[in-house]
């Protein structure tokens, strides 16, 4: 439960760093020529970042209730997950572009929290934290369905006011349309490829689980191992005399010893505990 409780407290942290991160990226983009509210919600990464955290607050809530989390919610972190992964690919690779072409991004505190922390944190819950379940493989149909309709919501946006989120958008960059197909199919790979991960991925039993489950093995045979010792106590009778001495009477040598161990022999000739100590190191 205490476990449950930190992942809960863990991804409101989350949730919260990225209202910050989206409300600063705001701030930041307010001195850019081309900045409107308009253009900042077109964003990709704006757009999966609101979804992620609304799924966030959500999965944090079920988390310190103590709750698995429901199917919807597994395929609604998935699907977020994915467009939030993904997003951050496409941005280092466009840093990287740029930088090997000489063109200067800026990349404030706020996007590198935004496409690189943020998402590496929430793949880090999503392998480890107990009560999630398995994402349904739709996810990936979801995943792709979104980015596709985000897409051509963009290319037509972008006819009608003059301005492209992204350069692979935009047709006068990337030699027309001829231009445009093959990059837009590379990323919808991307985000399926991306989905698909994530989606296999839960099927595998979260970290805190395997670990708990582990304890709880070791626990159950260490109980079983002091109940059989416990068991062995209450068994006085150790040994026949015969298998003292050779099938004889046990001498004075061999009672001299036994006695040593805290054992003693009774009238019927039987090697037994003694009444007052109990043998060192336990029953032999």
């Amino acid at each position: 439960m205490r476990i449950r409780a930190a992942f809960g407290a863990l991804r409101l942290g989350v949730a919260a760093l990225c209202a910050a991160a989206l409300v600063f990226r705001f701030v930041w983009g307010l001195g850019s020529a081309t900045f409107t509210p308009g253009n900042f919600f077109a964003y990709l990464t704006v757009q999966s970042n609101l979804v992620f955290l609304v799924v966030t607050v959500l999965a944090g809530i079920a988390s310190l209730r103590g709750l698995d989390d429901a199917r919807w919610l597994d395929t609604a972190r998935a699907t977020a997950l994915s467009l939030t992964v993904s997003s951050g690919v496409i941005f280092g690779v466009i840093v990287a572009q740029s930088g090997e072409r000489g063109l200067r991004i800026d990349v404030p505190l706020s996007d590198q929290l935004l496409h690189f922390v943020l998402p590496a944190v929430a793949i880090l819950d999503w392998v480890s934290a107990p009560g999630r379940g398995r994402a349904p493989w739709r996810t990936v149909g979801f995943t792709v369905t979104f980015t596709a309709a985000w897409g051509v919501f963009t290319l037509v946006r972008g006819e009608i006011v003059g301005w492209y989120p992204y350069f692979f958008l935009d047709p006068a960059q990337v030699t027309g349309l001829g231009g445009l197909g093959p990059l837009s199919a590379a990323a919808l790979v991307l985000f399926c490829g991306v989905a698909s991960g994530l989606v296999a991925l839960s099927r595998v039993t979260p970290l805190a689980e395997r670990a708990r489950a582990q304890r709880r093995s070791g626990r159950s045979e260490l109980r079983e191992r002091l109940e059989g010792s416990h068991r062995g106590s209450d068994q006085f009778v150790v040994a026949q005399a015969d298998d003292v001495a050779g099938g004889a009477a046990p001498n004075d040598a061999d009672q001299h010893r036994l006695a040593g161990d805290g054992l003693e022999v009774n009238p019927g000739g039987d090697v037994v505990v003694g009444a007052d100590e109990p043998p060192r190191g336990g029953i032999r």
